[in-house]
């Protein structure tokens, strides 16, 4: 056998044993992974956290209640206390409201294309070039309304989804 073939078999070996090791026990964040896929994607911070798997993660911990999703609304809600057992409840009612079925439009004659607004959509649903018109892709587009405050010129509204 070569050296290096030497060398590799053992290490190879050791790599096989230490993830076979862990075959059959839960990924950390499964359940975390769970949530997440119950969570409406929106990345939108009005739960408290920087997004969806931030969030999902805390409720995993035990460290947020299940009522932090506007988004997801009631619907959501009763999903995620299906999925961990826990009693059914409303969204909080103190944390900001979602009003779903409504996209950002950008004011095409009032845009300075500073790309302030493409840096914080958290779905990349706007696109553009420093100094040119930039634009909303309706359709990955959330209502997530986290474009409108870093705009200077006060060109971007919700509308409803076209």
């Amino acid at each position: 056998m070569s050296t290096a073939l030497a060398l590799i078999v053992p290490a190879a070996a050791a790599l096989a044993a230490a993830f076979g090791a862990r075959a059959g026990q839960p990924r950390p964040g499964g359940m975390a992974d769970r949530i997440e896929r119950l969570l409406p994607q929106t990345q939108c911070g009005k739960c408290g956290y920087d997004g969806c798997r931030p969030y999902a993660e805390a409720i995993a911990r035990g460290e947020a209640d299940i009522d932090r999703c506007p988004p997801g609304g009631d619907l959501t809600v009763r999903r995620l206390a299906r999925l961990l057992g826990r009693e059914e409840k409303t969204v909080d009612p103190a944390l900001p409201r979602h009003v779903p079925d409504r996209v950002a439009h950008i004011d095409p004659s009032a845009c300075i294309g500073c790309l302030k607004c493409v840096r914080a959509c958290p779905v990349d649903a706007i696109i553009g070039a420093r100094g040119r018109l930039h634009a909303v892709i309706p359709r990955f587009c959330t209502g997530c309304e986290l474009c409108l405050p870093p705009c200077p010129v006060d060109c971007i509204r919700l509308v409803p989804r076209p």
